[in-house]
């Protein structure tokens, strides 16, 4: 956020002056509009705190997280929040380097750059390279739009050959209301280590770090990050290298967050100069009472977890089964602790000024066991609505600020009844919206484009989403996916890792198990039109790849 200084003044003490009156009719800092309900937002973080793991457990995570729609209506491309999720570091020796940030974070939720969203959320694998000089969404999904300026277009390879991977995020089954969404991340030896890089002798690791899922329709590995993701960086400065996930192990002890940077709202003041919000509808999964199971069985794990026995695979000996070792994790401990920053605020608001919701008042931090964590709601403060399996609490809409010592103030429930009608806050609407964004994502189609030399085996296809959108896609060996032919692979290298993708799809089917099943609620399902089966001939060492994603007609 930033804030316009006035420089207008020619005499300081009229600043003075004019500074002391502004602080005297708005001691909280908080502008309102004095006629009308000016625009506003609410953002900020839902803390989850957690007992640490041993540091050797740093081969990767996963995670049980509910989905469901934050807000009744989705308000439009303005709107911008996660569900709970994580930041996954790469371990260091000691403190973290400065000045090079770079993770894999991303998770369910809706984005300002989301083009075909819905209330229902969807998922994005949010890989950051150095300093997000690029970052990475998914298969053909990356920093910004241009393929001739790619920053991570071609970072992830498709691994799956059952599910479809969008541009615009993987679509879970509309509907979704409070089913656990199982994901996470683990290393696989899929590559060779190279002391090259791009030509210049800088190494890159073999750290293939790898979205494994658990839904109620799809098990199973889906896509990773390609290790010159990583290293590229590291050609332009040498000391950066060894530092990033291609060679490093993660960080096991991660924040457990949800991140919220914009639900609409309002501001306005009545006629004795006191200032009211509301916020629109914000919704959160019960189903019982009025708790809501928010996050479940969040593992670290060691390399004997999977990576040791895929690696012994791929040198000789028996077939690895895929299935996540849980004697290899060590489990999360929640306790019923937690906090929240959430604030509602007028854009352009420094952030000092920024007032906190008083979020105790009605959310209590609760553990339903040592490993599941969520929240208990004061029920006279909440609505519920829906039946038990999709329950809904909408959370406070309407707030009062109040001056707290000599801070910013805090937004203390009301309410509806308690408004003033002279602030108007009693007509306004959140009403549901499309993005106005819809233009299609489309590929490159030049015939010498790495997307039709060699180019695909089979297609084009095309699948209706329950988004509203519809993908095409085509077949290509996995080889031969233009992520494999940016990834900094001589030929030689890409058809090792062919055979060992071969072997993947023989024997990692979509029927078992592999992260560890959750012991408590439902699985969620991703959209039934996201999942395929690959044509006849084509069932091992090939991949679906979206080459277009459009508004259907």
């Amino acid at each position: 956020m930033g804030s316009y200084v006035p420089n207008v003044f020619r005499h300081v003490g009229l600043a003075v002056c004019l500074a002391f009156l502004w602080v005297l009719w708005h001691p909280t800092g908080v502008v309102a509009d004095d006629v009308a309900p000016r625009n506003a937002e609410m953002a900020g973080y839902l803390l989850v705190p957690h007992r640490k793991v041993p540091e050797r457990y740093n081969a990767g995570f996963s995670m049980y997280v509910a989905a469901w729609p934050l807000l009744k209506n989705y308000p439009g491309q303005e709107f911008q929040s996660g569900l709970f999720g994580t930041w996954m570091f790469a371990q260091h020796d000691g403190p973290r380097p400065k000045d090079l940030y770079s993770d894999i974070e991303g998770g369910l939720g809706w984005w300002r750059d989301t083009r075909f969203a819905t209330e229902t959320p969807k998922f994005i694998m949010g890989g950051v390279a150095l300093n997000f000089s690029a970052w990475a969404n998914g298969p053909g999904a990356g920093k910004g739009r241009d393929w001739k300026k790619p920053a991570g277009h071609y970072a992830v390879a498709h691994l799956s050959p059952w599910v479809l991977w969008p541009p615009d995020g993987l679509n879970l089954k509309q509907g979704t209301s409070g089913e656990l969404f199982g994901y996470g991340y683990l290393p696989l030896p899929l590559t060779a280590p190279r002391k090259t890089t791009a030509g210049k002798n800088v190494p890159t690791g073999n750290h293939c770090w790898t979205l494994f899922l658990n839904t109620g329709n799809f098990k199973g590995p889906v896509a990773f990050f390609l290790p010159y993701f990583w290293s590229r960086p590291s050609v332009d400065d040498p000391k950066r290298s060894g530092l990033f996930l291609d060679t490093r192990p993660s960080e096991p002890n991660r924040a457990i967050q949800m991140e919220t940077q914009h639900i609409p709202a309002y501001i306005a003041r009545d006629a004795h100069g006191n200032t009211y919000a509301r916020v629109a509808p914000t919704r959160f999964p019960v189903k019982s009472g009025a708790d809501s199971l928010l996050l479940h069985g969040i593992s670290a794990y060691s390399k004997a977890a999977l990576w040791d026995r895929v690696q012994a695979w791929f040198d000789g000996g028996p077939a690895a089964s895929g299935a996540i070792d849980p004697g290899a994790a060590s489990v999360y401990v929640f306790e019923a602790k937690g906090g929240a920053t959430w604030q509602i605020y007028p854009p352009d608001t420094p952030r000092d000024r920024k007032a906190p919701i008083n979020w105790s008042s009605f959310a209590t931090p609760f553990a339903f066991d040592r490993t599941t964590y969520g929240y208990r709601w004061a029920k006279a403060s909440v609505m519920r609505t829906g039946a038990k399996d999709g329950a809904l609490v909408t959370l406070p809409e309407y707030y009062r600020l109040e001056k707290a010592g000599r801070n910013q103030g805090q937004w203390v429930v009301v309410n509806a009844g308690d408004v003033p009608a002279d602030t108007g806050l009693a007509n306004v609407h959140f009403p549901k919206r499309r993005a106005s964004d819809r233009r299609p994502y489309v590929t490159p189609d030049e015939p010498d484009s790495c997307w039709k030399k060699p180019g695909p085996a089979a297609g084009p296809f095309e699948a209706k989403l329950g988004d509203g959108s519809v993908v095409t896609y085509s077949w290509y060996r996995f080889a031969d996916q233009p992520a494999l032919l940016n990834a900094d692979l001589t030929t030689d290298e890409r058809e090792r890792l062919q055979k060992r993708v071969e072997m993947l799809h023989r024997t990692w089917t979509r029927d078992r198990e592999y992260l560890p099943p959750p012991k408590v609620g439902k699985l969620a399902e991703l959209d039934p039109a996201v999942i395929v089966a690959p044509p006849k001939g084509l069932e091992a060492g090939y991949v679906p790849i979206v080459t277009r994603q459009a508004a259907q007609e």
